[in-house]
């Protein structure tokens, strides 16, 4: 009652006209009782809308207003059976870092992530798949979007058979009988988008590498006909799988080398965004 009442809207129409951001309660179980509007979000989302303020009022950015941004995150687990699976240590932080910024430079952002632990960003249109197989799928149905940032860590081989039941242990009670898992090549799906790329669509990847990397990542680059890739080793300090900073070397097309210092995600997605909206209107690399 006191959130609808004519004295708190008018109230708030003066903050809004005098250029504040005013955030709407959520609605919900109220401490009166009552069900309805006038509920105080949750803390993360309090976090996320102030975080967008700041970034919107400090950097003055809509360079992505009207772009439909597809990003991909987090790892993918292929099944064994009902219980087992393969899958890599990837947190999805990072992906969803850069959903997150390319949402507060005013994209509609798609977010296709695998199975994390963590909340899709305020404002995304996030979908939920497991496996590389839903991955390419889901991405496959939006391939049409402006900007396709591929952060997600897919496996590149799951298991030839899936069994229905868990396997059962065989073999002495020592437990030391050698058992087999066969695996297949999973679709590429980086490549996938590389070869059939419309003309003025921005296309980001991923390069993971352990050693020679930059020659690695630009081979990458190349094949799989990127606009940019970003180059990462988990070994250096600070960019270990789960962190929330990370230390990355952005390559373009053009052959551009930008190494840059260890950031905080939120940081490296930013400057991921930058480079995209350089590459957007024809020109080269943000510093």
């Amino acid at each position: 009652d006191m959130y609808v009442h004519a004295a708190t809207r008018a109230n708030l129409d003066v903050l809004e006209a005098r250029g504040c951001a005013v955030m709407p309660p959520e609605h919900g179980e109220l401490a009166s009782g009552l069900i309805g509007e006038g509920r105080l979000p949750e803390p993360e989302v309090i976090r996320d809308k102030i975080a967008s303020v700041i970034l919107r009022s400090a950097r003055d950015r809509g360079d992505l207003a009207g772009r439909h941004v597809l990003v991909t995150a987090g790892p993918t687990r292929e099944m064994i059976d009902p219980v087992r699976f393969v899958s890599n240590r990837s947190s999805g932080k990072m992906g969803y870092a850069i959903a997150r910024a390319a949402v507060d430079r005013g994209a509609r952002v798609t977010l296709v992530s695998g199975p994390t632990s963590l909340d899709p960003p305020a404002g995304v249109d996030a979908v939920h798949v497991v496996s590389a197989a839903e991955m390419h799928e889901a991405v496959a149905a939006r391939s049409d979007a402006d900007i396709v940032i591929m952060a997600a860590a897919v496996a590149d081989y799951t298991p030839t058979e899936q069994s229905p039941q868990k396997i059962k242990k065989s073999g002495d009670s020592h437990g030391d009988e050698p058992r087999s898992l066969r695996l297949k090549r999973t679709v590429d799906i980086l490549a996938k988008l590389g070869s059939t790329k419309r003309q003025g669509q921005i296309l980001v990847g991923f390069a993971l590498e352990t050693e020679n990397e930059l020659e690695y990542g630009k081979r990458k680059l190349r094949e799989k006909n990127l606009d940019l890739v970003v180059i990462n080793n988990p070994a250096r300090a600070g960019s270990a799988f789960g962190g929330d900073t990370n230390e990355v070397t952005l390559v373009d097309s053009s052959g551009d080398v930008h190494p840059m210092p260890l950031l905080s995600k939120a940081h490296v997605g930013g400057a991921i965004l930058d480079n995209v909206a350089r590459l957007l209107v024809g020109g080269k690399r943000q510093e």
